[in-house]
């Protein structure tokens, strides 16, 4: 890994995450004609078909062995098919502003499962702060009214928040275990999704029967290519070239323009407790990833 992060570095982590804090908007124009598991399987297909290309194109292969395709199974659960899947089905009902908000906690979660399975990584006082802060951001998103009625909206808003610890475990998951190249971990998670999620489109909402429009098919290219495949190589060469610390500061981005593509895209109305949420995650973000650059920086000293 590279110390030194030049601008063409920071280039490509603004562009992942414009990348990433679009797919909500693109998941809601797609969520109108094609339904959740058709969604995530088709999105994920497209990317196996240019993920796959890029690894014979770099002349790699996959591994055969029951130990790296049980990691595969694991990552494609929890990074794709069930978080894709939640991601969708939320998005049926509430906006595509307020789910990307609600996944800006994801960095905060992952702090706290780290906490519990990552030895090296057990948080102090200002880890524990930051998570506080943040999910008092899900408190004021979700409100007190979802303690007396679990309507639709807020069981949606659950499915995400279930969204972003299912990620969170997938991104502690790989810390821990993930030792391949990263298009090989890259291809062979995504394709173990598409295993997941595929039999579960079938079964439920025969996919040959649905007539989507153009818009959503455009869309689910655009997912499959861009915010799944795309996103996904530019994520490990990143990791790779500047780190998990530097790389983290793409989660600033990811719920602010989310957020941002709902209102002057779709025409979302958001009410005062998104930007107030939006304060907090980012405020809680911060102390977590402050505090562990400087127990990173500790470390190296």
């Amino acid at each position: 890994m590279n110390t030194a992060v030049s601008p063409r570095d920071y280039l490509l982590l603004l562009g992942v995450g414009l990348i990433w804090s679009s797919s909500f908007l693109f998941i809601k124009l797609a969520i109108s004609t094609v339904p959740p598991y058709t969604l995530t399987a088709a999105r994920i297909a497209v990317a196996v078909v240019i993920l796959a290309g890029y690894l014979a194109f770099k002349r790699q292969g996959l591994p055969t062995d029951i130990k790296n395709w049980t990691i595969f199974a694991v990552l494609g659960l929890f990074g794709t098919a069930l978080p894709f899947t939640l991601i969708s089905w939320g998005e049926v009902y509430i906006d595509s502003g307020l789910t990307a908000v609600l996944m800006g906690t994801m960095p905060v979660a992952t702090a706290m499962l780290a906490h519990l399975f990552i030895a090296d990584e057990r948080f102090n006082f200002g880890t524990g702060l930051g998570i506080m802060i943040g999910f008092g951001g899900l408190i004021i998103l979700i409100g007190a009214d979802a303690l007396h009625s679990l309507d639709t909206a807020v069981i949606a808003q659950f499915a995400i928040i279930i969204a972003a610890v299912s990620y969170a475990v997938s991104t502690t998951f790989a810390r821990r275990f993930a030792r391949l190249p990263g298009p090989v971990m890259s291809t062979g998670s995504t394709l173990a999704g598409l295993i997941w999620v595929l039999p579960m489109a079938i079964v439920l909402e025969q996919p040959w029967t649905l007539r989507p429009d153009g818009v959503a098919v455009i869309s689910v290219l655009i997912l499959g290519i861009v915010a799944t495949a795309l996103a996904s190589l530019i994520f490990y060469y990143l990791i790779h070239r500047v780190g998990a610390t530097t790389f983290s500061q793409v989660n600033y981005i990811i719920p602010v323009f989310g957020a941002a593509w709902g209102i002057f895209f779709l025409h979302e109305v958001p009410d005062w407790r998104i930007p107030t949420a939006l304060v907090l995650v980012l405020s809680g973000i911060f102390i977590v990833s402050r505090t562990a650059k400087n127990k990173a920086r500790d470390i190296e000293t």
